[in-house]
């Protein structure tokens, strides 16, 4: 028997194990896998009597392996998307009126607060980074910058009645 011809048998033969304990797409992907494997790094295996033994053991670790990426993944115990209820496209009047209350409350408050303050809210809101924020205030130490942002953090929620809610 040639190596193809080998290969094509026990091709067959972990594919119908395999269908045996997992879904048809999942036998075919691991049968892949274990020919792939066999070739690359089993090269040297060539005898029918070694490699059936070798390719159903490395079969079984893939199949393990496949279920255990399974439950990690949290494939066993999925919900079914038509059993989920809708979400419903209204907003809720009372968290809309909510939120803009809160939203109100914080634009007072930062019209309220110091200039530096300000303008540090602002340039942390244009996402620079805290060294960046220090080269654009023109600042010596980093540590000012830590300061100042802990204590406009502390002057706008004092402004915002101790609250953020």
């Amino acid at each position: 028997m040639t190596r193809d011809e080998i290969i094509n048998s026990l091709r067959e033969r972990i594919l119908a194990f395999a269908t045996s304990r997992v879904s048809k797409e999942l036998a075919e992907d691991l049968t892949q896998e274990v020919l792939v494997l066999l070739h690359e790094k089993y090269a040297r295996v060539t005898e029918l009597t070694e490699l059936v033994p070798l390719a159903f053991q490395v079969l079984r670790f893939k199949m393990l392996d496949a279920h255990r990426k399974a439950l990690r993944r949290g494939e066993y115990n999925q919900e079914s998307v038509d059993d989920l209820p809708l979400a419903n496209p209204i907003e809720d009047p009372a968290a809309h009126l909510d939120q803009k209350q809160r939203v109100d409350r914080l634009l007072s408050a930062v019209t309220r607060l110091g200039e530096r303050c300000r303008e540090l809210f602002r340039l942390k809101l244009e996402g620079n980074s805290f060294l960046q924020i220090q080269q654009l205030m023109g600042q010596q130490s980093i540590n000012t910058i830590y300061t100042w942002d802990s204590r406009c953090r502390k002057q706008l929620l004092s402004l915002m009645g101790d609250s953020w809610e």
